[in-house]
């Protein structure tokens, strides 16, 4: 099945290249466009993608609104923010607000879309520097590594090392095989995980982990 995708950017060209590039792409469609966050409710109303290619800036509704509102509705798109920006309160703002990644716009287009294919598979895209920036920034005190750490105490021993896993970066794939377990059973211990911690992607979740000190 084709992955719809929805791109919003205020810069008409941007939006023409993005959809010239990756309406070329297999198994990708690009269904529809908005200049603003403050045109997304509409734009998933009228085209219900499976993810937002979503810009920062925006003159009216900024990106990281927008991707809080788009992921509070039922049945919620995935989004991955690109943007030209990438300061830490930037890229800790858009992964809190619950997208499953982060790009910036000089991504090679093949990079971009293998990353938007591992999205739609339920994998976050981080660079590893973004990745290294973000533990760095989010694992700054006592109090907070204390929070994380019994936020995570309610886990099963099974749930606790999916999670683990998780946070290394590996893919369902790998933790199926490291955990032996079938790759259906990972994805089930992986939302019930997210739905125990009122966490809503897998980047969050290793977030959280990081901020614990749990590796």
């Amino acid at each position: 099945m084709s992955i719809r995708v929805a791109v919003v950017d205020d810069d008409a060209m941007v939006r023409a290249a993005l959809t010239m590039m990756l309406d070329g792409a297999d198994g990708i469609s690009v269904v529809g466009e908005a200049a603003d966050g403050a045109g997304v409710p509409e734009l998933l109303d009228a085209h219900s993608p499976d993810l937002v290619l979503m810009d920062l800036r925006m003159p009216q509704v900024d990106g990281i609104t927008a991707t809080r509102r788009a992921r509070s509705r039922p049945n919620p798109p995935e989004v991955v923010v690109l943007t030209t920006f990438d300061a830490d309160d930037d890229v800790i703002s858009a992964l809190q607000a619950g997208a499953a990644g982060y790009l910036l716009k000089d991504t090679p287009p093949d990079r971009l879309v293998a990353a938007l294919r591992r999205v739609s598979e339920g994998e976050p895209i981080l660079s590893p520097q973004i990745t290294r920036r973000l533990m760095d920034a989010t694992a700054t005190s006592a109090e907070s590594r204390q929070r994380s750490r019994s936020t995570l105490a309610g886990l099963t021993d099974r749930e606790s090392e999916v999670v683990l896993a998780v946070a290394r970066g590996r893919s369902n794939a790998e933790i199926a095989g490291e955990l032996f377990m079938s790759v259906a059973t990972v994805k089930a211990h992986v939302s019930s995980i997210l739905a125990k911690l009122q966490l809503t992607n897998r980047t969050q979740l290793a977030l959280l982990v990081h901020d614990a000190g749990l590796l």
